[in-house]
């Protein structure tokens, strides 16, 4: 069975949210390369506005994925995103924090501890 419309429009603006967060964009990054507002992603990440086939072909494209992309099925069994979504942006936290450190010292420091973290699988 098919999903509902509703639910696809959410279903492809969940995947967008997903995919532009994994590449670090804002929504203003994207809406200007779109050339449309920042409200406007907001309102296709919430599904609220369905998008043509045009616009997302333009949106496959800046986010680098095929059309096809925002209508796979999730890896999470559950049925979302929500969890690549969290690790997106807890990558990008971290990169960003371990950018602003000066000393060598301490980024040697946490790139130790994140591997000891990492064997241990914690």
């Amino acid at each position: 069975m098919s999903p509902e419309p509703v639910s696809l429009d959410r279903r492809i603006g969940e995947r967008i949210r997903l995919r532009r967060t994994e590449l670090g964009l804002t929504q203003d990054q994207l809406a200007a390369a779109l050339g449309v507002s920042y409200q406007q992603i907001q309102k296709y990440e919430n599904g609220a506005n369905r998008i043509s086939a045009v616009r997302l072909w333009q949106i496959g494209r800046r986010l680098e994925v095929p059309v096809g992309w925002f209508f796979d099925e999730p890896d999470d069994p559950t049925g979302s995103d929500d969890g690549r979504l969290v690790q997106a942006r807890g990558v990008l936290e971290v990169a960003r924090g371990f950018g602003a450190l000066r000393a060598a010292p301490v980024k040697a420091a946490l790139v130790g501890l994140l591997r000891a973290l990492a064997e241990r699988r914690l």
